[in-house]
């Protein structure tokens, strides 16, 4: 009987999890298993989450719209209607534009006193604020002490009384004293006005200049007084340019304060005298009104243009101080 040729077996090769199993026809499963339903489960669960924040995303924007449309249509109401020959409420183009509303209120006794006596109260007001600001602030910088903020928060809570309530007092300290319808007289009275604010901020730009370099100042024989105007004061630029304009901004828009300080026209500033355009009878002179409306604010515009470099420029330490 003849023996059969032995032949060795092959390995049964075992399957691994990646190798899919195959079906009963041998074709390969449907990608959109039981995985793959598993997989697309957070997707599903995390798009109403995305559509919420899409919405959420619409409405800002569309309030934002909304604020900036409040501020631009006045903004282009004050323009159209200086070159509007029939200016009205209504904001409309012009046509043609005209510049005599600009060359009715281009008037010495209209814009040009009224103009030059605000730069006068208003600028001598502002000098003042930061001279006082300044003194009062370096030593609540440099001297800690228990008092000091119980002293900063009473300075800043004066800020929030209504200047109608202290008026009539003032106003009679103002007879008496004789600084009735003077130009120095109610600057002192913005001043006084506006310098608890000033403080407050100055302190606050004042405690991020080193102190090293005060002392070194020291160490070369500089005095107090020179290590202030020299050191200190020069190094925070930015925040005086700061102070100043917020200063000068707020006593620029001051109606009430001259209104009752000021009794002879000639003496009258620019916020004031704009209710000049007011008639009797609700007359209203819209394009003379947005006209000198618009040099009115031109100062304000150049004085913020002029200091803008330096306000984005950061403390100029310079690398002065070293580790």
């Amino acid at each position: 009987m003849a023996r059969r040729p032995w032949h060795r077996p092959e390995p049964r090769r075992s399957r691994t999890r990646a190798e899919p199993r195959r079906a009963g026809n041998g074709a390969e499963p449907h990608p959109a298993g039981k995985g793959a339903g598993q997989e697309d489960a957070p997707r599903r669960a995390l798009r109403p989450l995305a559509d919420r924040r899409t919405r959420h995303r619409l409405a800002a924007d569309a309030a934002l719209l909304v604020l900036a449309a409040a501020f631009a249509v006045p903004l282009a109401w004050l323009v159209l209607a200086s070159l509007d020959a029939d200016a009205g409420l209504r904001v409309a183009v012009p046509s043609p534009p005209t510049a005599d509303h600009f060359a009715a209120v281009l008037d010495p006794e209209i814009t040009y006193r009224p103009m030059l006596n605000s730069l006068l109260l208003c600028g001598g007001a502002t000098a003042l604020t930061l001279g006082c600001a300044a003194l009062a602030a370096y030593p609540l910088s440099r001297f800690p002490s228990r008092l000091n903020r119980p002293y900063l928060l009473t300075v800043l809570f004066t800020t929030c009384l209504p200047v109608t309530a202290i008026m009539v007092p003032v106003y009679g300290i103002f007879v008496q004293v004789e600084l009735i319808d003077t130009l120095h007289g109610t600057a002192l009275f913005l001043a006084a006005a506006q310098l608890p604010f000033a403080i407050w901020l100055m302190k606050n730009f004042m405690d991020g200049v080193p102190t090293v370099l005060e002392e070194a100042a020291r160490t070369d024989g500089a005095s107090g007084r020179q290590t202030l105007v020299r050191i200190v004061l020069p190094l925070m630029g930015p925040g005086l340019a700061v102070v100043a304009i917020y200063s000068f901004i707020m006593m620029w828009g001051n109606f009430f304060v001259p209104f009752m300080l000021l009794l002879t026209p000639e003496q009258l500033p620019a916020s004031v005298s704009i209710f000049t355009f007011f008639g009797n009878h609700g007359a209203v002179a819209y394009g003379q009104l947005a006209a000198f409306s618009i040099l009115y604010s031109t100062p304000v515009v150049l004085l913020y243009a002029t200091i803008a470099g330096r306000l984005g420029g950061g403390f100029a330490f310079g690398g002065a101080v070293k580790g």
